[in-house]
């Protein structure tokens, strides 16, 4: 079953949030993982969340995404985005 990392952003240094970008395609391209999701139009259709930003990462395998975060890769992107965003992300099993 494939794994998701789901992560919900509100950037608050957009200057600083341009090298963690740059960082994290890195992983993401060093880790095989598909983009779903990477910013982009957000509309609520029901309830109060009102997520600024939206990044959806697809993986062969649960274990593949919840390790893809732990990987230096994507450590050196956490580094970069130290202060410049509200990061809140979890990893699911998908189909």
């Amino acid at each position: 079953m494939s794994g998701y990392i789901i992560a919900h952003v509100q950037v608050t240094d957009p200057v600083q949030y341009e090298e963690y970008k740059k960082w994290s395609t890195a992983a993401m391209k060093a880790h095989n993982a598909e983009v779903c999701v990477r910013g982009g139009q957000v509309a609520v259709l029901e309830g109060d969340w009102a997520p600024e930003r939206i990044v959806i990462l697809k993986f062969p395998s649960f274990a593949a995404a919840q390790a893809f975060y732990d990987t230096p890769e994507y450590l050196k992107a956490r580094e970069a985005r130290a202060g410049a965003a509200i990061m809140r992300m979890v990893v699911v099993e998908g189909l």
